[in-house]
């Protein structure tokens, strides 16, 4: 399929600039996948669509405080550092974007704080936006660590428009976060409250954890019309033991899976097996869901609404059909749905 083929009517006051108060506050539109019919619910309804011992996947990475800003040495001019991922501890070697790109070049330094009290040096370029960045730093890792964290902010997406604010650093992060190295937050799960976490436990609905931390492709425009030629930044996944036995448990007992997130459904897709069963995996990966696909995993997928063009929303129609879900999208815009990471969400189900 092609890019154009992603597009649907949009208006910048459909994208939600902030989280629900109650975070299952939000709407959540149900797709019937086997007759197209929608239903308009809120999303802590979305247990009612499951039973005992059914199964939700989700991704518990944790996202870090990764924007940062930093002034130029001479010139003090202002630029915008995303912390991507630690390279070399023990050298406090960084990958990073940098942002203007164009005034940073090998051999600058960057200093960050207000007494300039954290400095790195840039030492290689690795994309047209992106640096490797050394921070000379004489001390404890972790030391450096929590003085570095305590300079950032959440890195929620620029496309917002707005300033980062000190409570996104718990809002766009999922309750149930709990291994560091994201740069942006699984969206879908960001809906999870601990209240409807109880809920799945007093309900005997299973939870299964896997960690992929999730890029900045997630929220980057994809911009080449033929999708076979996109090319997804790679991102770490780890799928341990406990998560392949409650996924393959599942799959042996012929219980419904709900993938929470396109990161999830990636997570799952990159591990099974023809089939059905999923097997350990730790490493790195650039998987792109686009449609036509044959998902080997779930029997369910919850996703945010997004933005056009976004891959999620070629993974929810490569899941749900393509024409059920760009018609659900339809009904979102006339319904006043919410979009983005802090948007309303879609069950897709049988």
């Amino acid at each position: 399929m092609k890019l154009s083929e992603f597009n649907y009517d949009y208006s910048d006051d459909l994208l939600a600039q902030h989280l629900s108060v109650a975070r299952d506050d939000c709407k959540l539109m149900v797709l019937h996948k086997s007759t197209g019919d929608l239903e308009h619910r809120q999303f802590r309804d979305i247990l009612d669509y499951f039973k005992a011992d059914d199964l939700f996947v989700m991704n518990d990475t944790k996202v870090f405080p990764a924007r940062l800003y930093g002034r130029k040495e001479k010139t003090n001019a202002l630029i915008e550092v995303l912390l991507l991922r630690e390279l070399k501890p023990e050298l406090h070697l960084w990958d990073v974007i940098v942002d203007p790109a164009r005034k940073i070049r090998i051999g600058n330094k960057l200093y960050f704080g207000e007494d300039n009290s954290i400095v790195a040096e840039v030492i290689d370029n690795t994309t047209s936006r992106g640096r490797t960045l050394r921070f000379l730093y004489d001390g404890d890792h972790d030391e450096f660590i929590k003085q570095l964290y305590a300079l950032g902010e959440a890195p929620i997406p620029n496309f917002l428009g707005r300033p980062s604010e000190p409570e996104d650093l718990e809002t766009f992060q999922c309750v149930y976060a709990k291994n560091e190295g994201a740069v942006t937050a699984p969206c879908t799960g960001l809906h999870f409250s601990k209240v409807l976490m109880k809920r799945m436990e007093l309900e005997d609905i299973k939870s299964a954890f896997l960690t992929l931390h999730c890029g900045i492709g997630n929220f980057r425009n994809t911009d080449v019309e033929d999708l076979t030629k996109h090319k997804m930044e790679s991102e770490q996944l780890i799928v341990g033991k406990e998560c392949c036995e409650l996924v393959n448990r599942a799959k042996d007992e012929e219980r419904r899976i709900l993938a929470v997130g396109a990161s999830t459904m990636r997570g799952l897709e990159v591990c099974v097996g023809p089939s059905g069963r999923i097997k350990e995996y730790e490493g790195w990966i650039n998987k792109f869901i686009f449609p036509p696909y044959e998902f080997g995993v779930a029997t369910d997928f919850v996703v945010n609404f997004q933005r056009p063009y976004s891959i999620m929303l070629m993974a929810a129609t490569a899941f749900g059909g393509y024409d059920q879900v760009m018609h659900a999208y339809d009904v979102a815009v006339q319904e006043g749905y919410k979009v983005g990471p802090f948007g309303d969400a879609l069950l897709i189900t049988d």
